[in-house]
């Protein structure tokens, strides 16, 4: 796969979910906070997982994504590495019930993991969700420098992101 390739993935998972606009991040809050918590939690533990990792490790996440609900197999061995591994892990760990054991544990009687369609509805709202945290990415980039993320992160939830512990989100079915 080449570099435009996987860059690629942004713009197709947005065509194919949609998009948060600006000014509704608060609807969702119950996944972008997690998830912007966990990657908080695991820069501060390793620095070298930082703004420019971030940005490969969201595209990762998309690849398992799809891979998942589509039963494509990927290679990105020449994407991954050890800094944004790390945060690829972070990620996951906040809802994706094949990296958070805890996560499958409670949500195993109430979704069939091994249907397709199944699994691109459940993953509707973290792929949404990690294209603003993109969108955010980018944007403190822009503004702050190429940490600019962690280092606005560190500033507006920083406070109340204590531990070390990944946190995750379980929401509840809209009908119930």
């Amino acid at each position: 796969m080449q570099q435009y390739q996987f860059e690629k993935i942004f713009s197709q998972m947005e065509k194919e979910f949609g998009k948060i606009q600006r000014g509704d991040e608060d609807f969702h809050t119950m996944m972008i906070y997690p998830i912007e918590s966990n990657l908080l939690k695991t820069y501060r533990r390793y620095p070298a997982s930082n703004t420019r990792r971030l940005l490969e490790a969201i595209a990762l996440v998309l690849f398992d994504i799809r891979s998942k609900y589509t039963g494509e197999s990927f290679d990105l061995s020449n994407f991954r590495n050890e800094d944004n591994a790390r945060l690829e892990h972070a990620i996951l760990m906040a809802f994706d019930p094949f990296t958070n054991e805890e996560l499958r544990s409670q949500i195993a009687d109430r979704y069939d993991l091994t249907d397709a369609k199944t699994l691109h509805d459940f993953y509707e709202e973290p792929v949404i969700c990690l294209l603003r945290i993109k969108e955010s990415v980018d944007d403190w980039i822009r503004r702050m420098g190429s940490n600019g993320y962690f280092e606005f992160a560190e500033q507006y939830i920083g406070p109340n992101v204590i531990g070390d512990q990944m946190t995750y989100s379980y929401l509840e079915d809209a009908d119930e």
